[in-house]
């Protein structure tokens, strides 16, 4: 694939004859960023979906690949409980308050709460089919919410999507700044650009007094980040009212930058 690719297989000259999938032949999408994890609950989906929302603040077209296919939730962050849609171009994503294109598999499945018992192969393919068979038309930035850990559609994303970057999302916990290193080297191993870490629950500020605590121990990502040469991008708090947002579908209502650094990072590819 060339450096220059503008993941639109029409336009090039290889004729999609290069290592990645075909994009969807009436779709364009300029740049590609995953968010991952090296396991779960560290709130990737969170950084997923701030990301999409501070890029489209900006003014940028952006759309979400939910690509944690056994347990999505960025439909449900971003209020949206329509299901997805055949036209002649391809699958049609949903769309979010402000224009945010999502597809997701919760948006294919008769119910929200359909658990999805698929083996691996399958769900790979189920991404790589939201890369192919969607009508994203055109847009600036594709996220890509990924599953933790270093599985199939972790290593189907990266030998199969173009991907210009990952941020990888992290915790205070020495098992989850352990485990980080594991996303990392596995992207390094296939040579997928590392943008930088964003830690969440980093501390949480107390109401009456201010001051910041650290609920879940002290950060060592600053260390690990030094050790690795990847760029800490933002540290989120522990904040109930973000999480209300989010459960509420209001994640578009969540206050403005807090991943400035991060989105700083992405606009500069």
């Amino acid at each position: 694939m060339s450096e220059a690719c503008n993941h639109n297989c029409s336009t090039c000259s290889s004729k999609g004859e290069c290592s990645k999938e075909k994009f969807n032949e009436n779709s364009s999408v300029k740049k590609v960023i995953a968010v991952v994890s090296g396991k779960g609950g560290v709130g990737k989906s969170l950084v997923s979906g701030l990301l999409a929302v501070e890029l489209s603040r900006l003014g940028k077209k952006v759309g979400i690949i939910d690509a944690d296919i056994t347990g999505p939730s960025i439909p449900k962050m971003f209020g949206i409980h329509d299901g997805a849609y055949e036209s002649p171009y391809g699958i049609l994503p949903a769309e979010s308050e402000n224009g945010i294109k999502v597809m997701s598999l919760n948006l294919l499945v008769e119910h929200e709460d359909d658990p999805v018992f698929w083996r691996g192969p399958i769900l790979a393919g189920t991404v790589k089919q939201f890369w192919q068979d969607v009508y994203w038309d055109e847009l600036d930035y594709i996220v890509i919410d990924m599953p933790p850990g270093t599985g199939d559609i972790p290593l189907t994303v990266y030998q199969s999507l173009p991907i210009d970057g990952i941020v990888i999302v992290t915790a205070p916990q020495d098992l989850v700044s352990l485990i980080v290193k594991k996303a990392y080297n596995m992207a390094t191993a296939m040579n997928v650009p590392v943008l930088g870490f964003v830690e969440n629950y980093s501390y949480a500020v107390c109401p009456d007094c201010g001051k910041k605590f650290s609920i879940f121990g002290e950060s060592k990502i600053d260390q690990i980040g030094e050790e690795l040469g990847v760029p800490v991008l933002d540290k989120l708090p522990i904040d109930p009212a973000i999480a209300k947002l989010c459960d509420d579908g209001l994640v578009e209502s969540v206050m403005p930058h807090l991943i400035d650094k991060t989105v700083e990072v992405v606009e500069s590819l």
